[in-house]
């Protein structure tokens, strides 16, 4: 059974036209697979700087992961739903981390994710590139289910 939570927020009415104007928003929304585990591939970026959600990052030194921009669902990054308190369950070979979403992956499909380089040695040296054949899952980030 696939539970989805419904990323965004409809606003109806001449208010809420008002409203999408001034602050620059739309009703866009997309369907994230809560709990449901997915198939795909990770990679791993080291780059310091802004994240997507908009606070200062080092993948380098820090555990975190960028998602596809597919996942993504208002035109500022910065108030993504992505960026409050979600994070991503990553399984490979019998182990498991959670770590935080706060980055975009603009070159990533749908089922493939790019952990910051010590989340990656979790799973695979970083010579390895790219390691097929994950599961990972959106979360809380204290690694429950979302309902």
């Amino acid at each position: 059974m696939r539970i989805a939570r419904r990323i965004g927020h409809w606003i109806g009415g001449a208010a809420g036209a008002s409203a999408l104007l001034l602050l620059g928003g739309g009703p866009a929304a997309a369907d994230v697979p809560i709990g449901q585990p997915m198939t795909g591939e990770m990679t791993y970026y080291d780059d310091a700087g802004y994240g997507a959600c908009g606070t200062p990052i080092d993948a380098s030194s820090q555990y975190l992961v960028a998602v596809s921009y597919q996942w993504w669902t208002t035109a500022n990054p910065n108030n993504d739903p992505l960026c409050d308190g979600i994070s991503v369950q990553v399984t490979y070979n019998g182990q498991t981390i959670t770590v935080p979403v706060e980055d975009k992956c603009p070159s990533c499909d749908a089922t493939h994710i790019d952990l910051s380089e010590p989340a990656f040695t979790e799973f695979a040296p970083t010579g390895t590139g790219v390691v097929t054949g994950i599961t990972w899952q959106f979360v809380n980030s204290d690694g429950t289910a979302l309902s």
